[in-house]
Parts: C-alpha cells; sequence; structure tokens
C-alpha cells in the first residue's frame, strides 16, 4: 500500500472517529436534557397538585403564580400559604407520586416560622419505604414564602441514567467500534512500517551476500584454471580469500539465524560470574588487532578495583564487540571509541563512548528496534542488517540490566549498560 494511501486512510479514520465522537456525545447531551426537563416537568405538576390537596385540606386559596419554585437542579421549594401538617404532607407527596410514576429517593422538609429555620421531614426511598437517616444536603430557606415546604432528589441523576440505559447501552457499542476502528489504523501503520523495514532488510541481506559471494566466485573461476597451480602463492592467497568470505558469510547467516531464534523460543543464558575487566580488555584488544587498517583507536578507562559479575560470558562479549563494531562502522573520521566502567552505589556502568557523527534525537529510541537504520547521511550507506543493537537491547534485558543512549549530532553517541550488582 502507497504512503498517500496510508496517509489519506489515517486522515479519513481520524475525522471518522471525531464525528462519530462528536455526534453521539450530542445526542447523549440531547437525550439526557430532554429527560431532564421531562423530569422536572413532572415534578413541578406533581408538587402543584401537592399544594392544590393543602390548599384544599387547610380550607385556603393558594397565590394565582406557581407555588413551586426551582431552585437548584435537584431541590425545590413549594409554597402552600398555609401551616403545614407533616403527616399529611407525607401522605400527598406519596399518593401524588405514585400517580406520577415518579420513583426515585426523595426528602423533605418544611419551613418553622417561628422559629426560622427547616425542620428535616423524612426520606423516603424509591420502593416507598422510609428510613431514619440525616439530611443528604443543606436544605435552604426561601425568603419571599412564609409558608412552604423543601424537597430534594439526591438520588436525580443515577434515576437519570437508569432511565437512559438503552442509550448507555448503544454508547458503548459504539465506544467498542471506535477502538476497534482506532487498532486498525493502528494495525495498518504498524503493518506497513514492517514491511518497510523487511524490505530494507531484504536488499541490505541481498547487498551484504552478493558481496562474499561474488568474491568467492571469481576466486572459484580463477583457482579453477589449470595453470593456476604453477603460481602456488597465488592459488594460496585465492584460497584466503575463499576461507576469510565464507567465514564472512557464515557469520552474516549466524546473525540472522540467532535472532531467529531469540525470538521463536527465547534463548538460555549460561551465568557465570566473570571478571568484567578482563572480558573488556580481550574485546578492545581484538577489536584494535581487527581494525588496524583503519587506525581505529580503542581505549579502555576501567575502575581500579577488580570487577566480578554474573553474566554470560558469550553474551557480554558480543554485547561489547558489536557496540564497537557500531562505532567503527558508523564513523565519519578516524574512530577514537572509549570503553569505561564506573562503580556508582549499587549499580555498575560501562559505557562505550564514540567520536562519530552522532545519532538524531527522533531515531534514539528506534536505533535498539528490529531492523531499523538510520535513513540519513552516510549511516544510509553502511552495511548491516539492524539486528545489532536489538541483539544488544535483548541480551541486556535478558540480564535484567537497562541499556541507554545519549548522543547529539556531531557529538558523537555513548551506550550505557547498567548493571545492578
Amino acid at each position: 500500500m502507497k504512503r498517500m494511501q496510508i496517509r489519506f486512510i489515517v486522515i479519513l479514520g481520524a475525522f471518522a472517529i471525531i464525528g462519530i465522537t462528536v455526534v453521539q456525545i450530542y445526542w447523549m447531551k440531547k437525550a439526557w436534557n430532554i429527560r431532564e426537563k421531562q423530569f422536572n416537568q413532572t415534578i413541578f405538576i406533581g408538587l402543584r397538585t401537592v399544594a392544590e390537596n393543602l390548599g384544599v385540606y387547610n380550607q385556603i386559596v393558594l397565590p394565582n403564580e406557581n407555588p413551586v419554585n426551582q431552585l437548584s437542579s435537584n431541590y425545590f421549594v413549594v409554597n402552600v400559604n398555609s401551616v403545614i401538617d407533616a403527616n399529611i404532607l407525607d401522605y400527598y407527596l406519596k399518593t401524588e407520586f405514585e400517580k406520577l410514576n415518579i420513583k426515585t429517593d426523595y426528602e423533605y422538609a418544611i419551613y418553622d416560622c417561628h422559629n426560622d429555620k427547616m425542620v428535616y421531614g423524612n426520606y423516603v426511598q424509591a420502593e416507598g419505604k422510609e428510613k431514619p437517616i440525616k439530611p443528604t444536603t443543606n436544605m435552604p430557606k426561601y425568603d419571599e414564602y412564609v409558608y412552604y415546604f423543601g424537597i430534594n432528589f439526591p438520588s436525580k441523576t443515577t434515576y437519570l441514567s437508569g432511565d437512559m440505559a438503552i442509550w448507555m447501552i448503544f454508547s458503548v457499542i459504539l465506544l467498542v467500534s471506535v477502538i476497534f476502528f482506532g487498532y486498525a489504523i493502528f494495525i495498518i501503520l504498524q503493518q506497513k512500517r514492517l514491511s518497510e523495514l523487511q524490505k530494507d532488510f531484504i536488499n541490505n541481506m541481498t547487498h551484504e551476500f552478493k558481496t562474499p559471494i561474488s568474491s568467492i566466485n571469481i576466486s572459484a573461476d580463477v583457482i579453477s584454471n589449470p595453470d593456476i597451480i604453477k603460481m602456488p602463492e597465488r592459488l594460496k592467497n585465492y584460497g584466503a580469500i575463499i576461507k576469510q568470505e565464507n567465514n564472512r558469510l557464515n557469520k552474516q547467516v549466524e546473525k540472522v539465524l540467532q535472532i531467529a531464534r531469540i525470538e521463536k523460543s527465547g534463548f538460555e543464558l549460561k551465568i557465570e560470574e566473570v571478571d568484567l575487566h578482563e572480558i573488556i580488555d580481550n574485546v578492545v584488544s581484538n577489536s584494535n588487532s581487527n581494525n588496524k587498517q583503519i587506525n581505529a583507536r580503542i581505549t579502555a578507562k576501567l575502575e581500579n578495583e577488580k570487577l566480578l559479575i554474573l553474566a554470560d560470558r558469550l553474551h557480554i562479549t558480543n554485547i561489547l564487540h558489536n557496540l564497537l563494531d557500531n562505532a567503527i562502522k558508523y564513523a565519519d573520521k578516524q574512530p577514537e571509541i572509549i570503553v569505561s566502567t564506573v562503580k556508582a552505589g549499587k549499580k555498575i556502568i560501562i559505557g562505550v563512548e564514540d567520536n562519530g557523527p552522532g545519532i538524531p534525537r527522533e531515531y534514539q529510541k528506534k536505533v535498539f528496534q528490529k531492523f531499523f537504520r538510520i535513513p540519513t547521511g552516510n549511516v544510509h550507506n553502511v552495511k548491516g542488517f539492524g539486528l545489532g543493537l536489538f541483539y544488544v537491547r535483548n541480551i541486556s534485558r535478558a540480564h535484567h540490566w537497562g541499556i541507554s543512549l545519549e548522543s547529539e549530532v556531531g557529538n558523537g553517541s555513548k551506550f550505557i549498560i547498567e548493571i545492578p550488582v
């Protein structure tokens, strides 16, 4: 799939997800407002009827204006213009709410004009039961009325949510669909990236294999010449070339197979007590010997004391070789590399620092990913599979070590391994 197609799918998907979410939120809010308005209107009707019944009971005439006033979302006050009998009020409230099918908890209080305070009446549950509890909220007074009662609906939000259960179910289904759609886009992007990485890997592997195969083929053609027997020195040189290129080819194949084994079934570490400084000295010495032709200068700056750690000797040696090989391979001038050790508290810190071109910040977290190779500058032209640092990270994690990178473009790079002791 082309890059433009991927970009179009992502943009279209993002708009679709945002659009669906916004529309759903809008309709949910609208439905909630309608349901709340219906509830409030029903409460107004019920409380007005209660006020009228109390007026008939007390043989008084209510004011012309609406006796019900809503002070907050859950709290209403009702003007009855006469003394209120708590038992009669309780009866009228239960009767009227039952007629209107209002099945939610409520509590009420009656204003005592003699003491100028709200006297708590009762708390009635949705099932019609009463329970002697303290008020769930402070029921404020209303200065414009003299004889009135206040009623609060503490479970209003829960009650309305229960009525909108079907909306909630549809919203959950939509949310799951949106998450699935977003996950599908993520998978598409991941597969695209993996496809590009695999393509680069195959190209790199083909190039890496082609060079030694070509050298072996040329050497084989020369050796096949019958006259070569008269030139034993030349025959020996071409035999050495075949041997060298064959070993190089075997190393490349083994590197790929090793990563494949690690991913498929993991690997077993042969943990033993090893002398870290001895291993570093051997690796530095071997690297200096193998890179004399490019005048690489690799030095070790180690702690004075002997450092013993628990590790797999083979794998820690391979880690150091990989880091040194990368530093040499990606150098844009004469390589100068320092391998250092520092004991800080309960940690031993190994540093591999070079004077190379450095790694841009946006690539520093990606360099440990499988097949990843920095696609800019000289690094792009360097041979390799993008498996070295992936191997380093996996071996470090298997040992429960920390691995990190410090780098600035133009100022080299430093790989840091933290070993708990």
